[in-house]
């Protein structure tokens, strides 16, 4: 008599690659739009299925043992491959437009690989691009003008699907002393800046006086004041170009809060265009979190 056939739950796997990537079962619920506890549950029955132990719980976050660090390689692969094949034999041809919004910021960090793949995938697809604030880009979607959008959000405090969680940092020119000055200058994109509050508010804690140097809209020139040491600013710490310095607990400057990445896309959207650049932002942005 042969061996009952066991099968893997690609359920159980999306929840334990998501909560991998974002070492965070807290954040991989809010990803997936499922409760803590749902995602503890399904966690569990995997490492019961397979009989073996997937995370080491620190008070940090998880921390995959060498059996979930070979599972997640394997997970990923075959998540990826079933989307593939669900793509290829439903034979849903994608064509027509997709408008996608982003925030200055990510444009020239994450979008770059994304936009070639799923162009060079969706040919027949015209692409648009709208920049802006997460808050601006926040109206533009409610409006209609653009399909989805990637909003840089307070971790937890979004109805958006969590691609990401980046710590906020402080950012200043090569052994720059701009930091060290008073009232401390800053140089922030725009006006609503997502960024903006969190900063003027840990200023406010620290009880630091600060003056704006720049305010426009134009990112290359809020980059072009920190790299003259003319004014600190904050960003993602995956955005902080190479040139400049993220500044640490020895310049003094108050902490500051990690934001998210997330992925807005109407839920009844009837646009297959904007699922699949969904579906490619999702895939970039888990895999090099």
């Amino acid at each position: 008599m042969s061996a009952p056939t066991r099968h893997l739950d690609l359920q159980l796997l999306r929840t334990f690659v998501a909560a991998a990537h974002h070492g965070s079962m807290t954040v991989a619920a809010h990803a997936l739009h499922l409760t803590q506890g749902a995602i503890s549950q399904q966690i569990k029955r995997l490492e019961d299925s397979l009989d073996c132990l997937l995370f080491e719980r620190e008070a940090r976050g998880l921390r995959l043992t060498a059996s979930g660090q070979r599972l997640l390689t394997q997970a990923t692969r075959l998540l990826g491959l079933h989307d593939e094949i669900w793509r290829d034999m439903t034979d849903t041809q994608v064509i027509g437009k997709v408008r996608l919004g982003v925030p200055h910021d990510l444009v020239s960090t994450f979008l770059p690989p994304v936009l070639k793949a799923f162009s060079q995938a969706y040919a027949q697809v015209e692409l648009g691009l709208v920049t802006g604030s997460s808050p601006a880009l926040a109206e533009t979607l409610a409006r209609g003008d653009v399909d989805l959008a990637l909003l840089e959000e307070p971790v937890g405090q979004s109805k958006g699907e969590c691609l990401r969680v980046e710590p906020l940092v402080w950012v200043g020119a090569r052994a720059g002393q701009a930091h060290r000055k008073d009232p401390i200058p800053l140089s922030l994109v725009v006006e609503t800046c997502a960024f903006r509050p969190v900063i003027l508010d840990a200023l406010q804690q620290q009880q630091r006086r600060w003056k704006a140097v720049f305010e426009d809209g134009n990112l290359d020139a809020t980059a072009a004041t920190v790299r003259a040491d003319l004014a600190v600013t904050a960003w993602l710490a995956s955005t902080v170009p190479s040139d400049l310095d993220i500044l640490g607990p020895a310049a003094q400057l108050p902490a500051l809060p990690s934001f998210a990445i997330n992925l807005h896309l109407p839920q009844h959207t009837n646009n297959l265009a904007a699922v699949e650049l969904a579906a490619h932002l999702r895939a970039h942005l888990q895999r090099h979190g």
